[in-house]
């Protein structure tokens, strides 16, 4: 199946490292133009550096923290460069920990991070979306949408809000050929899922190397993702072939959620 993205521009959130810069990367290769948006910019420019034709694609430096900012800097780019066809929605996830001890704050930041700056990202990419009659949004969230993961509290409750944004705003967009759909990856090999071991390595008190075993037999494929597995799916959905898929829940986790 040829995807060609040929011509068409996208827009990835969170790109300079795991899910989000393979993203990048598989969007490149099929043919998109891609701006890149994080707030590192050495980082954004050392991506750029890796990706097929990199003198075709740009970075957007901006922080997740502050998402009228974040709208502002896109609608610059949009009003000076081009509007995107495609949006990838991608932020790090909030601290694991109990949701009974997480404070306010951390749920306010979650909040902002997540589904604020999506919503103010769908904002700004939409009305050249509508003109081109072609558009993808695909965000990237968790299987706890499904199914919540003990010890992400605070995560499990915005994803799962951020799930329930996505679906309406799919059934809003639908006449304008545009698709929401959210690809919900299961443990990938990234930062974050390093993060997340050590901690629970710590709480159940047992080595790192043996929690890694331990969570990588949950799967049914009995190890973890890489990075690429769950860009394959997003620039699937991103692509022409999908046109008739969307308002749905994609999990990338070799089998581990039980529902269907």
């Amino acid at each position: 199946m040829n995807l060609n993205l040929n011509n068409k521009h996208a827009l990835v959130c969170g790109s300079t490292q795991g899910i989000g810069k393979a993203t990048a990367i598989a969007l490149a290769n099929e043919g998109a133009k891609v701006t890149l948006v994080a707030r590192n910019r050495d980082k954004l420019k050392a991506v750029m550096a890796e990706m097929p034709n990199c003198e075709h694609h740009s970075f957007i430096v901006a922080d997740f923290s502050n998402p009228r900012d974040l709208q502002e800097q896109v609608i610059m780019f949009i009003e000076k460069y081009h509007g995107f066809h495609i949006l990838i929605n991608n932020t790090g996830g909030p601290r694991s920990g109990d949701i009974l001890n997480a404070s306010l704050e951390e749920f306010d930041n979650a909040f902002t991070q997540h589904l604020k700056c999506n919503h103010v990202l769908a904002q700004a990419v939409i009305p050249f979306m509508k003109e081109e009659g072609f558009g993808r949004i695909v965000n990237i969230i968790s299987t706890s949408v499904k199914e919540p993961i003990p010890g992400l509290g605070v995560s499990n409750t915005i994803r799962g809000a951020v799930g329930n944004w996505s679906k309406t705003l799919s059934v809003e967009l639908g006449s304008f050929g545009i698709t929401v759909n959210n690809v919900l990856p299961g443990f990938t090999e990234t930062e974050r899922l390093t993060e997340i071991i050590k901690i629970k390595a710590a709480s159940e008190e047992t080595s790192v190397e043996e929690m890694t075993e331990i969570m990588k037999n949950y799967s049914p494929a009995k190890r973890f993702a890489k990075p690429e597995e769950t860009a394959n799916v997003v620039t699937f959905l991103a692509s022409e072939a999908a046109s008739y898929v969307n308002g749905i829940n994609v999990p990338v986790d070799g089998g581990r959620t039980k529902s269907l």
